[in-house]
């Protein structure tokens, strides 16, 4: 059963430059073991026979088919464009947005 010791963690957090006053040195003392302890469990289930993996299960590839389907035409996409001023906020084929950098016309 792993232990550590409320030196082992005073040790540590002088390593790690970190000031802990008593009553922090034997609350982390026993969280530090608590992990210890669930670290040496996962170590006992782990046998030579089963082979370290990545995920629990095989991944597969899980992407479709790259498919030329039709889509919308330019004027059925420009057809939801918003209306401004009683006219649909169209120009040049595009969307038309307000101008939000100065630029000329």
């Amino acid at each position: 059963m792993p232990a550590i010791t409320r030196e082992e963690v005073a040790h540590l957090a002088r390593l790690a430059r970190i000031e802990l006053t008593d009553d922090e040195l034997d609350h982390y003392a026993g969280q530090l073991g608590v992990i210890l302890e669930s670290v040496a469990q996962v170590g006992e289930v782990a046998a030579q026979d089963i082979p370290p993996t990545s995920h629990p299960v095989p991944l597969t590839n899980v992407f479709r088919a790259d498919e030329v389907r039709p889509g919308l035409t330019a004027e059925e996409a420009l057809a939801g464009a918003p209306v401004v001023d009683g006219e649909p906020a169209v120009e040049e084929s595009r969307f038309r947005v307000p101008r939000i950098l100065g630029e000329e016309a």
